[in-house]
């Protein structure tokens, strides 16, 4: 009789006591900077898709745009009322509104001019942000976003979703090429002309480049016809890399692969998902994926092209260019 109390008293005590193993993990609120590219709409299905179980949510927006780009201005409107009557999302008035609401940031104006500017009050909230791409409109920008994110203590990243795609990504480890020793790479290559020429679309194959190659590229040559780009960059090992930006004909994504044990093509595009998956779990550590340094060899080897262009196809080197968008930064 005593032992039946006993086991009744402890079962009403479980009874009382609140579950919580199971319970959904708080979702984490994000908002979005620029809503003129059609990244917002594919990141926000993704993002706020109960299925993939992220526990994110695209909450907020801020419109932006930029008059002076047509891709940027004729889609600001369509593209931030989708956002709101499709997805729900709050649209504010500034950037500052937007942080109070939010728990980080997806930086996604198209345009990269004015993403420094942009950042600031993102920094100052002490909020973590992905940048979209270009990461800024030119090398002193990129290395100054970065300089405030490390004095703020701020996360801050950026890249292409090229990056993360796993036919790409898996090349570096691939057995059957074994260590990689040089790559071509193409990629569509339209250009704006606010922006350095392998900014606005470029940049992708370049991110194919280094994702594979690695960090290390000491200086790059570069030629131009009116339907392509020819960029050659020098390894401080001895590799050698290019990348073709295609201006007509067939336009895809890919790389060939020279190994120690073989020689491989890539594969393409896949999609936004990976690239989304490496941001929710950045948002969710607040782990930084991709060091700053090779971010910013990225950005110099494309602004050292338009500096080879100007000089007819002479090198220049990636540490030149660096020194003077040091220097500008510097003026301040």
């Amino acid at each position: 009789m005593v032992r039946t109390i006993v086991l009744a008293v402890t079962l009403l005590s479980f009874l009382a006591v609140p579950v919580i193993a199971n319970e959904a993990a708080p979702t984490f609120r994000l908002g979005m900077i620029g809503l003129d590219t059609s990244h917002v709409i594919a990141f926000t299905k993704l993002i706020n898709d109960p299925a993939k179980g992220y526990h994110c949510k695209v909450v907020a927006g801020y419109p932006g745009g930029s008059p002076d780009i047509p891709s940027s201005a004729n889609r600001v409107g369509k593209y931030t009322e989708q956002l709101r009557d499709e997805f729900g999302l709050e649209i504010v008035d500034s950037i500052e509104e937007l942080c109070e609401k939010v728990d980080g940031i997806l930086l996604e104006s198209v345009d990269g001019r004015p993403h420094l500017e942009q950042v600031k009050p993102v920094l100052a909230a002490k909020k973590p942000v992905f940048i979209d791409k270009p990461m800024a409109g030119n090398l002193a920008d990129v290395i100054e976003i970065f300089r405030l994110a490390k004095e703020s203590g701020v996360p801050c990243w950026s890249s292409s979703s090229l990056r993360y795609g796993p036919s790409i990504a898996g090349m570096v480890s691939d057995p059957k090429i074994g260590e990689v020793r040089g790559c071509d790479v193409f990629s569509p290559c339209s250009i704006e002309p606010h922006h350095p020429d392998l900014y606005w679309y470029g940049v992708h194959g370049v991110e194919i480049l280094f994702t594979i190659m690695g960090p290390g590229c000491e200086s790059v040559q570069r030629l131009q016809t009116d339907g392509y780009e020819f960029v050659v960059g020098k390894w401080k090992d001895g590799r050698i890399g290019t990348y073709r930006g295609l201006k007509s004909g067939k336009k895809d994504y890919g790389a060939m692969v020279f190994g120690t044990k073989g020689i491989a093509r890539s594969g393409g595009y896949e999609g936004y998902g990976h690239l989304v998956d490496e941001i929710v779990t950045f948002f969710k550590t607040s782990e930084v994926p991709i060091p700053a340094a090779e971010t910013i060899e990225i950005f110099a080897f494309m602004t050292a092209a338009d500096v080879s262009k100007a000089k007819g196809g002479k090198p220049v080197t990636l540490a030149s260019v660096i020194e003077k968008a040091e220097k500008k930064n510097a003026r301040r």
